[in-house]
């Protein structure tokens, strides 16, 4: 395709993962960077035509405000991400687009609205705010002549959301917008599917997991993916898990002990933003293994590590003759640099299931998530291979 330009479209645009993947973008497309890290820059997906970075517009909405050239040099400040030549050199793209950044909308009656969210429009019900961004999102389409516009959330975690009769049918959910129905993650993702751009959750938060957007995204042709980047201890686990299983090894007990820094362990921080991480990091193992274990996970926020997490495991196992074994393991990384490649190869992915005509849950890409909604297989190596069994239906001559 000539001259294509796709937007995409960040929610918690300024935090450490969307500016990491604005950083990442910018940097690749001035050849200041190699793929490393970008699932998509295997040879198996060369065919397929997907968004170049050179062919990206980025932009977003955020509740704070600021530039992706000062949270880069902060992040850069406080956690030795990036490098101050580089950021020089990507610093006008950085600028331009920090211009298509909105301030973040906000519900009136929103539990979660702090003194540290400065940058807000406020509305009076989530039909008001979803129509905010729309308008937001066909503006920024229409302003650079967008071919496309992909929507991915990598804001702040948010609690539990409860669900109910509300949620279950479009029809339903829609006559309740009047009333507070939905929180700012599903706002948003509502707002997408209606806007006609494919989303992505990469959070723990409801994002479009409810019937109700479920069955919109169908409805409305649009292509959707979720929930939860699957990042570092839970992408173990998926991958390590298998082995256990595969050897007949009976696994007794799996306990993970998480600390990590920055914005994201302040949210988590949080007793009732913690809650909805701790499920989507426990649910796999049962999956994979088949049977009932004893897990526990835990996540503890460090201030002084910033944007860098740690992971230790302990695995208890059963061998032969009754034997009672351990594995242990640390993982050590830093969050935003491994989020942020896994964000470009969803997008670039989600935007080729839109130009093929694909909707409601792309199912394979369930591999890029720790709770892939319409899926119930865990282990990392099987739902890779769904991924390339998916790209070689639609181009066969790339699997050779």
């Amino acid at each position: 395709m000539t001259n294509r330009k796709v937007g995409l479209w960040l929610i918690g645009a300024f935090g450490g993962v969307g500016t990491t993947v604005t950083v990442g973008l910018t940097s690749l497309c001035r050849g200041l960077a190699q793929p490393i890290g970008l699932v998509t820059a295997k040879p198996l997906f060369q065919n397929l035509d997907l968004v170049e970075p050179h062919e990206w517009v980025i932009g977003g909405h955020d509740v704070r405000a600021g530039s992706f050239y000062e949270s880069a040099t902060g992040l850069m400040e406080r956690s030795g991400v990036f490098g101050y030549a580089l950021l020089q050199a990507v610093k006008n793209d950085l600028d331009q687009f920090s211009k298509n950044v909105q301030p973040g909308i906000w519900i009136n009656e929103s539990s979660t609205h702090t003194g540290e969210n400065n940058h807000i429009v406020l509305c009076q019900n989530p039909k008001n705010a979803v129509a905010q961004v729309c308008e937001h999102l066909q503006t920024f389409k229409k302003v650079h002549g967008l071919d496309r516009v992909v929507v991915v959330n990598v804001a702040s975690t948010e609690p539990i959301y409860p669900l109910d009769e509300r949620h279950q049918s479009p029809s339903a959910l829609l006559n309740s917008l009047t009333e507070p129905c939905l929180p700012p993650s599903s706002i948003y993702a509502l707002a997408a599917i209606q806007s006609g751009c494919p989303y992505v959750n990469f959070t723990p938060s409801l994002g479009a997991s409810l019937p109700a957007l479920e069955l919109l995204a169908q409805q409305h042709k649009v292509p959707i993916a979720g929930k939860d980047g699957k990042t570092g201890e839970t992408l173990l686990k998926s991958a390590l898990a298998p082995l256990f299983a595969a050897r007949n090894l009976r696994v007794r007990s799996w306990v993970g002990h998480n600390i990590l820094g920055g914005g994201d362990g302040r949210t988590l921080n949080s007793p009732a933003n913690k809650e909805s991480k701790v499920k989507s990091k426990d649910v796999q193992l049962p999956s994979i293994l088949g049977y009932p274990l004893q897990t526990h996970v835990s996540i503890e926020y460090v201030e002084s590590l910033d944007d860098w997490k740690t992971a230790w495991d302990h695995i208890h196992f059963e061998g032969f003759l009754g034997t009672k074994m351990t594995m242990q393991f640390t993982w050590q990384g830093c969050d935003s640099l491994l989020a942020a490649p896994l964000v470009i190869d969803l997008a670039r992915l989600i935007d080729f299931a839109a130009r093929k005509g694909e909707s409601g849950i792309v199912k394979p890409l369930a591999c890029f998530f720790k709770s892939p909604e319409g899926v119930t297989e865990h282990d990392f190596f099987k739902q890779t291979t769904e991924l390339e069994n998916w790209v070689r239906s639609h181009h066969p001559l790339s699997a050779r």
